[in-house]
């Protein structure tokens, strides 16, 4: 089995005529690389709306970025507990989702239980992101769990789900709850 994965960090250029330069490098690196990776910072390009508090939105960038990360098939591992990750100046500040970690297909299969988590800001205008990778409780040598139709006429399966999705948990964040009962309830359906 591959051990290996490749992390790329940018910091992507606020300046929009070096934007195309930065997208371009970005999907050539990525589309020439046979490793699992994972690319995570500032892209300083947002990716919906949403990514931004108030003002105008420009489609133009966010547009070309969701293209690349479409074309190299990425999927981007979500924040949880806050909206933005970075903040303006002034009376009346704009926020704004400019950083993000992204990974590629093999990755994601490799750490699926992985999360993106934020952390106070103290000297930066921007949000610092802790990647937990799950990997101390993933083990990479099982199989994927795969849901058997016949569980459902497994006598007691319902009031085993019920009991393990009421059962207390220690974890700290929604997501990491939940994560925590779908390994316990994998480990009991798998035996």
């Amino acid at each position: 089995m591959q051990k290996r994965w490749l992390q790329i960090w940018v910091y992507g250029p606020t300046q929009h005529q070096n934007k195309q330069a930065f997208l371009s490098e970005l999907a050539n690196t990525c589309s020439k690389e046979s490793l699992p990776y994972l690319i995570g910072g500032d892209f300083n390009i947002m990716r919906r709306p949403e990514d931004k508090s108030s003002g105008v939105f420009d489609f133009k960038w966010p547009n070309l970025f969701n293209a690349v990360i479409e074309s190299l098939d990425l999927k981007e591992i979500m924040m949880s507990g806050r909206q933005y990750t970075w903040a303006g100046t002034g009376d009346n500040p704009i926020f704004e989702k400019l950083d993000r970690v992204l990974a590629s297909t093999d990755w994601e299969d490799k750490f699926p239980l992985s999360t993106v988590e934020p952390r106070d800001r103290d000297i930066s205008d921007h949000t610092p992101l802790v990647l937990n990778t799950g990997a101390s409780t993933h083990q990479t040598d099982q199989r994927h769990f795969k849901f058997e139709r016949g569980w459902l006429i497994r006598d007691g399966f319902y009031d085993m789900v019920a009991k393990i999705w009421q059962s207390e948990t220690t974890r700290r964040t929604p997501l990491e709850r939940w994560q925590n009962k779908l390994r316990r309830l994998r480990q009991h359906l798998r035996g």
